[in-house]
């Protein structure tokens, strides 16, 4: 197979090209630049470079890292895939409304190799590259159209997860943010899984009331608020309007929800105009594309008129039924097509488009709510729509507890200042309550949002459920806002660990022993998913600690003075259930 090269107009004169020489833990790299008449090179820190060209046209930078000792190729949104692809597969592309610019190339035991990132912006990235065969290196090829580039490369052998950290934290250099709420950080429960369409204000109510008294703070009402059809399509989406059958006076029902004491927030999916709206006769003729399969338009935002009639639309949910904020859905459909400029428009990008519509969407809801929720999803992670967002989900994976967890974790990596979300949980009804936490062990490192029928529960289910719920709000500041240590990139994360001062949590996924530092904690909290209960501490002081071990339902199975001296000792911990250590005698 060929290596996949940048395209060239036939008869095209050369493009400019440079080099710069770095150097890392790997030795010497040497960068080429094309397109770049002159780049310059600066140390940012050891082993890390940051790389700035300037052209008039788009910029294309190549190097090679010797594939020793690698085990995994991450990127925002890899799914449960983290092979190191060949030199020959496809680019994959980063903008405004498509993932995120950053990869990275992870050695054995999460050691970083080469993590990539850009400066962010709205313009379109693509990386390519892959393993060389013939040489066994590792060839990198960053694209970026517009005529600058900055690119940060981490050559160090710290934790992957701390080099991307850096990068999100490089992201985040200078810019004023909103603070994100406490609400958007407090468990959720959402409406889609457990009723899809079959939503009324009755039914809405019953299910606030039940997850109130679980833990929940917030709800989410998806989508079927807005038609009386059923047809799971979106042919009954742009007008927005509440179906009067089901919500006669949205105001009112808001209110009550409220005095349940949780925040309120309703869906949209905000690119979309139904062929069976009055929006779509007035807009057909400013679409990006039409979806036959799902009976819509994709609005196009590059045209003034369209930007005002979404946000209009939009805001109608804070100003006049009083809702905390909005689940914006399906953002990165406006990366989908990007047809030629056309008159009306007062920008040709559709990215720069998507911009000004999230502005003027934020700047207007901010008038009425200065803290609204703003609920954004995976695949749109890009850190230029972090002014936009306090909240990012997981993408749609149902039942499925393992890609929750690799999911959330991803988000955590690079999700900056926002309060990462998994995917709605839901479990069969004749789920075991063991089974239920393990469910909800696997959303432990972000926000969980619940999506099951409450009044079909068990008792024991009630219990899980009400356990780890509390366990998330109790330690909600060590779990999503202490530093993170995901381990086994290649293996979908079977260990992962946060820690603050005084607080370390670990999750364990899979049979693994659990080490034990000999400083820096006061409180060690083991939460057990996997199916053997034998959990092996490996210590690494001689001291006595309390020890307490509670079941999936947070019924105390022992407690007891645990000796953890240097090497093994065991503590059976019953799936689903949390083993707490914690000193007595010291700070930690």
């Amino acid at each position: 197979m060929q290596l996949w090269q940048p395209h060239t107009a036939p008869g095209a004169a050369p493009t400019a090209s440079t080099t710069v020489s770095i150097s890392g833990t790997a030795g010497d790299v040497v960068v080429e630049l094309s397109g770049a008449s002159e780049a310059t090179s600066t140390r940012v820190g050891e082993d890390v470079w940051l790389i700035e060209a300037r052209s008039a046209e788009g910029i294309s930078a190549q190097w090679r890292i010797p594939c020793v000792s690698v085990s995994a190729f991450w990127t925002p949104d890899s799914g449960t895939h983290r092979w190191v692809p060949p030199s020959w597969r496809a680019p994959k592309t980063s903008s405004l409304a498509l993932g995120a610019p950053a990869i990275s190339l992870i050695g054995t035991a999460d050691v970083n190799v080469c993590t990539v990132a850009l400066a962010d912006g709205v313009g379109e990235v693509r990386f390519s590259g892959g393993v060389v065969e013939e040489t066994g290196e590792y060839l990198f090829i960053v694209e970026q159209a517009s005529g600058s580039l900055s690119l940060r490369i981490d050559l160090s052998d710290r934790p992957f997860s701390a080099a991307l950290a850096e990068v999100a934290a490089w992201w985040g250099q200078g810019r004023q943010l909103p603070p994100t709420p406490r609400a958007a950080r407090l468990p959720a429960y959402s409406t889609w899984y457990s009723m899809h369409q079959e939503i009324s204000e009755e039914s809405v109510e019953v299910q606030a009331r039940l997850s109130r008294e679980l833990g929940c703070e917030t709800i989410i009402v998806d989508d079927g608020w807005q038609t009386a059809d059923r047809g799971r399509g979106y042919a009954f989406c742009g007008d927005w309007e509440p179906n009067p059958a089901a919500f006669p006076d949205f105001s009112e029902h808001v209110k009550r929800v409220h005095a349940l004491g949780l925040s309120y927030l309703l869906w949209y999916a905000i690119p979309f105009v139904g062929k069976e709206n009055a929006a779509f006769a007035r807009f057909e003729d400013k679409l990006l594309m039409y979806a036959d399969y799902m009976d819509a338009g994709v609005l196009d935002p590059r045209f003034p008129d369209v930007r005002e009639f979404i946000v209009d639309r939009l805001s109608q949910a804070v100003e006049a039924w009083g809702m905390d904020g909005l689940k914006i859905d399906f953002v990165d459909w406006f990366a989908r097509a990007n047809p030629p400029a056309r008159d009306g428009m007062d920008c040709p990008e559709v990215a720069e488009g998507v911009r000004r519509l999230l502005d003027a969407l934020d700047a207007r809801l901010r008038r009425a709510k200065p803290d609204v929720l703003i609920e954004h999803r995976q695949p749109y992670t890009s850190p230029g729509l972090w002014p936009y967002a306090n909240m990012i989900r997981a993408v749609d994976c149902p039942l499925s507890p393992q890609e929750n967890r690799q999911r959330t974790i991803d988000l955590r990596l690079l999700g900056g200042p926002l309060a990462v979300h998994s995917d709605m949980i839901l479990w069969h009804a004749a789920e075991p309550p063991q089974q239920v936490a393990v469910h909800l062990i696997n959303a432990l490192f972000s926000v969980p949002q619940i999506s099951v029928d409450l009044t079909r529960q068990t008792g024991a289910q009630r219990a899980a459920l009400a356990f780890w719920l509390g366990v998330f709000r109790e330690h909600l500041d060590t779990l999503q806002l202490g530093a993170l240590e995901p381990t086994g990139a290649e293996h979908g994360f079977p260990l992962v660990r946060a820690y603050d001062e005084k607080t370390t949590i670990i999750a364990r996924y899979a049979p693994l022993p659990v080490r034990v530092p000999g400083e820096g904690w006061q409180d060690f909290l083991v939460a057990n998913a996997d199916s053997d209960p034998a959990v092996l501490l490996i210590g690494e002081a001689d001291e006595q600690v309390a020890a307490s071990v509670h079941d999936c339902e947070g019924a105390l199975v022992s407690s007891a003075t645990l000796s953890l001296g240097p090497g093994v000792t065991t503590v059976d911990v019953p799936t689903g259930g949390l083993l707490r250590l914690r000193r007595t005698n010291q700070e930690g």
